[in-house]
């Protein structure tokens, strides 16, 4: 009783304290961080826009531009262009027929009128817009029986005397609620703010000159605020020189951020994991054991990953190689290395099917040197979780494989040395960073980083997105692959089709068969019935050849259960969803038939296809597409008749997507380009380069002020 009445005070005094401290932070917050602005005012809905800084607002660029420094007479004008007349209303009124919309009639000081019509109006503007009033319209000219009319044209008040604008009206990126007038009132108020603070250009005057560009600030100007003189088509194309010196700074301050990320991992502590000599090394054995000889690719890039892994530093490491060039070898060898070194490794991949077959080929591969090797899913059992979980923290498991579970708060590594990401592109910026975290948190070092990828990145993709991974090539297929020839077919050719299917699935007919059914982005449902019905269908109609079904809903087990029995050629044909797409190897699997091709991007496509051609056997992938074909899918399709190159699909797809989308996951967080493009502005990707490598030795103010302008403290992502 004394114990407990004693210690209530000590409680109410923690309690206040701690209310004490709130309260000073509350009382501080203003200082150190302001409150967003509400949601609903202007400031909050230009926020949402991404425009609270000035720097934002001035580098919230055009979308177009509208002429509004000329006024055409009534009589001069041509119905389809966009022009601009001035006169009174001399009448108003609201007509119910067809249907309700406000009429009125501006007569210019010749006498000529035309006609404006509203059909969604408020009743302030019917009394704004009253007869008498003097106003300036801007918008398309339509012909008709009564004369010349425009719809919903832009209004201005004006007086008589009024001046004509000297410079294009910007109409700038906007939102639901924004309207134009109130960003170029915050772009305007910036541009002043700007000229009068007598702020020195970043990009020192060496570098502007010997790339002929103009300064940050009349490139500004000149972009908001154009001369009606100025070249239209430079404006869209964005090529005048203003668009290219902030294309330039863009491209700079990117490659700042990523040299300054690099700069900064070079200083953090990981495991200098050595090579051991002589053939009782573990990767040694491993290469001994192995029934084939690496290819001369594989060979190099696994010298240039055990080099990384010597250093001090963490390795970041980016392995890409196309479909079926060996990449799952050289992820081993590193495991090994590091389990050589007294460290522990780990695997993880986006889809259980996925880290399934890396755990079942890397068992495989190192059970006889006596490695264990511990299984992590979210799929797994209690118990089975927990005994997994122990022998990672305990260090008992030497490697671990698995999915998203491995960076799950419950899971503790013991010594994590490496971390190998396959597939890293659909992993987030904060998955990758919870990853690294594992290590630091138990030894104060950080682990080395081995990402791979079989969506080979174009190299200017790699020259700006990935500038801060260093990036090895497989380029050279295995020996024994043999090439897929890809055939086209419209849907109508489909009963053609399944005919070949039972040909090649018979006895002696040659292999094994993947029919992939539609993909259904919208609905995992429709795309589960796609693959029910495909297998029902073809079932009935390659009776009695078996017909195997695998999609996302079947259970890890039931997965593996239908894929066993495919590996094994009980099963002659596989109806599959994109569960198939990465990962699943069956050497005797030589005939693909994708339906409705073009639902799917060129990337999916190509890792479907990587699926056969795994053997010694002639493969060939059927795409069967649905007509009409869009431009985007017609071309697709040809890209994928055309070549089996991984790298030039790569290039062609960036060409058809934009980096936006190609970078999938890439993008949580990274600030995508906004203005400048890969393809066309490689020149200045290199000339970028160069800036930011000098900017970093000679000049950290300018490194500052660039990153100010462009990063607004996104840098931090650029860490995974």
């Amino acid at each position: 009783m004394t114990a407990a009445v004693a210690t209530a005070p000590r409680k109410r005094a923690a309690a206040g304290s701690a209310r004490a401290k709130r309260e000073n932070k509350a009382a501080a917050a203003p200082d150190s961080a302001p409150k967003a602005p509400p949601a609903n005012s202007a400031a909050g809905k230009l926020a949402k826009l991404g425009l609270r800084r000035p720097e934002d607002f001035l580098l919230h660029l055009p979308l177009r531009f509208e002429d509004e420094t000329t006024v055409t007479p009534i009589a001069d004008l041509s119905p389809g262009e966009h022009q601009q007349v001035e006169g009174v209303i001399t009448d108003s009124e609201v007509k119910y027929k067809p249907r309700r919309q406000l009429v009125l009639a501006l007569r210019d000081d010749a006498g000529d009128s035309i006609s404006l019509r509203f059909l969604n109006f408020y009743g302030s503007q019917v009394q704004a817009w009253g007869i008498g009033t003097r106003i300036r319209a801007r918008g398309e000219v339509r012909g008709g029986f009564w004369g010349c009319e425009m719809v919903h044209p832009g209004m201005k008040r004006v007086g008589e005397d009024t001046a004509l604008p000297t410079t294009l009206t910007p109409v700038y990126p906007a939102s639901a609620g924004v309207p134009q007038g109130l960003i170029r009132k915050g772009v305007d108020r910036a541009l002043m703010h700007y000229a009068d603070s007598g702020q020195p250009d970043y990009l020192p005057d060496a570098w502007r000159e010997r790339l002929k560009l103009p300064t940050l600030a009349a490139s500004l100007r000149l972009l908001h605020h154009p001369s009606a003189e100025v070249s239209a088509s430079s404006l869209e194309g964005r090529t005048h020189p203003a668009w290219q010196r902030i294309k330039f700074d863009e491209l700079l301050a990117q490659q700042l951020s990523l040299k300054r990320a690099v700069a900064a991992r070079r200083i953090k502590n990981a495991p200098r994991l050595t090579d051991r000599a002589g053939k009782d090394a573990l990767t040694a054995q491993l290469i001994a054991r192995l029934p084939f000889k690496l290819t001369g690719a594989q060979a190099r890039v696994w010298r240039e990953t055990a080099s990384d892994l010597a250093q001090p530093y963490p390795m970041h490491r980016l392995l890409q190689g196309d479909v079926g060039s060996g990449k799952t070898i050289v992820a081993a060898l590193a495991c090994l290395h590091a389990i050589d070194n007294g460290f522990q490794a780990a695997l993880m991949a986006p889809t259980e099917i996925l880290a399934e077959q890396h755990f079942r080929k890397i068992a495989d591969l190192i059970a006889p040197l006596g490695v264990p090797v511990a299984w992590l899913t979210g799929s797994l059992k209690t118990k089975a979780k927990r005994e997994a979980q122990a022998a990672v923290a305990s260090g008992a498991a030497r490697l671990v494989i698995g999915t998203h579970a491995l960076i799950q708060e419950k899971v503790e590594f013991e010594r994590l040395g490496l971390a190998v990401i396959d597939e890293q592109h659909r992993f987030g910026v904060g998955q990758r960073l919870e990853l690294r975290t594992k290590s630091a948190q138990a030894t104060g070092m950080e682990p080395h980083i081995l990402a791979m990828s079989a969506t080979p990145i174009p190299r200017t993709l790699a020259m700006t997105y990935y500038a801060d991974l260093d990036v090895s090539v497989i380029d050279e297929m295995p020996p024994g692959r043999t090439p897929i020839v890809t055939k086209v077919f419209a849907m109508e050719k489909k009963d053609e089709v399944v005919e070949r299917v039972r040909q090649w699935a018979s006895e002696g007919g040659g292999g094994q068969v993947y029919w992939v059914v539609p993909l259904v982005e919208e609905s995992e449902m429709l795309e589960l019935q796609n693959a029910l019905d495909a297998h029902a269908q073809l079932s009935e109609e390659l009776a009695p050849i078996p017909v195997g079904l695998v999609h996302g809903r079947l259970t890890p087990a039931e997965k593996q259960a239908v894929m066993d029995e495919f590996v094994a050629g009980r099963l002659r044909v596989l109806v599959a969803t994109t569960v198939i797409e990465v990962g699943v190897d069956v050497p005797a699997a030589s005939l693909m038939v994708i339906e409705h091709a073009e639902r799917f991007g060129l990337a999916q496509l190509h890792q479907l296809r990587g699926r056969v051609g795994r053997g010694a056997a002639e493969s060939v992938c059927v795409l069967l597409y649905a007509s009409p074909l869009s431009p985007t899918a017609k071309e697709r399709l040809k890209v994928m008749r055309e070549t089996t190159d991984g790298f030039e699909i790569a290039r062609r797809d960036l060409q058809l997507r934009g980096p936006g989308e190609f970078l999938g996951s890439r993008q949580s967080g990274l600030a995508l380009l906004r203005f400048a493009d890969l393809e066309e502005d490689q020149a200045w990707v290199a000339a970028a380069q160069d800036c930011a490598t000098d900017l970093l030795a000679h000049d950290p103010h300018a490194v500052q002020e660039c990153l100010r302008w462009w990063m607004g403290g996104r840098e931090h992502f650029l860490k995974a």
